[in-house]
């Protein structure tokens, strides 16, 4: 068998000179709102990062970054040889591994909403929407070169700041396209589908954002998404790798350690406002999810 070919193309080249005229300094931004997302970073990191993952395509044309799903044993390279799509809000560990000021890490991201999916699915699959039981957090495919064209036209439309309003929105939906016709299409095309699983794990998913600090059981979350509990608890796994009590006390965790971040609440205050009735086992489950003690991260 003959080695893989890891250099990046000409493609993946491009898209990356692209993206360091748009984006010329470290940060999160909002290329294009509620369309494209860029994230530049110039240093690696050995402290992990926690935060949910938005529904999305991630692109990383240049750099690299090692992630996990919290909750699951497994870690990714995310890079320029392959793409990710996570298909709901999931919380998600990484570090920067691979970032320079010569070479900075850049990650490209076009968000995924379910009624944008819908429609376009219904153009794609005209003989009827294709089944699949492959539902999961994250799928990891090689890059699509098809993906990245459109990329680069997307870019070159967002530099030269002319039409953006018109053109934007059909590149994106090129991109889209693409993504469904994939091997992995089948899959994301079922977040568009209503009352399927996948769309009744992220309205499920929705609720309990909103409402994580309060007490619920997966018989409630179970009635409210329509399914019978063994099905909503096999299916929500499936999707998020961990229950939906487990995905409760990530979303508390997650809103305390930016309480706390952001010094707003000390360690006590901040886990009853998210809803623990117990300050150790709040600091307990907080040290075991993040590496530190909340303590520690009021600092």
């Amino acid at each position: 068998m003959e080695p893989r070919d890891t250099s990046p193309n000409e493609h993946v080249q491009s898209l990356t000179a692209l993206l360091g005229e748009v984006v010329t300094y470290d940060g999160f931004f909002e290329i294009v709102e509620g369309f494209v997302n860029v994230t530049r970073a110039t240093q690696t990191g050995k402290e992990q990062t926690h935060l949910f993952a938005q529904p999305s395509i991630c692109i990383v044309p240049q750099g690299a970054k090692v992630f996990s799903v919290m909750q699951d044993d497994l870690s990714y390279v995310e890079d320029h040889t392959n793409m990710v799509v996570y298909s709901a809000e999931v919380p998600i560990s990484f570090a920067i591994s691979q970032a320079s000021s010569a070479e900075p890490y850049y990650c490209l991201m076009i968000p995924l909403h379910s009624d944008r999916i819908r429609d376009l699915s219904a153009r794609i699959f005209t003989q009827g929407m294709p089944r699949s039981e492959n539902l999961k957090a994250v799928y990891i495919n090689d890059l699509d070169v098809n993906i990245v064209k459109t990329s680069i036209r997307l870019f070159e439309v967002i530099k030269q700041q002319q039409a953006i309003d018109l053109l934007v929105p059909h590149l994106i939906d090129e991109i889209l396209m693409r993504l469904l016709l994939s091997p992995m299409g089948a899959s994301i095309a079922q977040l568009g589908v209503a009352d399927s699983h996948a769309e009744k794990v992220v309205r499920a998913i929705t609720w309990i954002k909103q409402n994580y600090f309060e007490t619920m059981t997966v018989a409630d979350l179970a009635q409210r998404s329509g399914m019978s509990v063994s099905s909503f608890h096999t299916h929500f796994k499936s999707i998020t790798s961990m229950s939906p009590l487990q995905y409760q006390k990530m979303v508390r965790l997650q809103q305390a350690r930016t309480l706390l971040k952001s010094r707003i609440r000390d360690v006590s205050s901040a886990a009853y406002e998210v809803g623990y009735t117990s300050t150790s086992q709040f600091s307990r489950e907080y040290s075991r999810a993040f590496g530190v003690a909340p303590s520690r991260d009021i600092l």
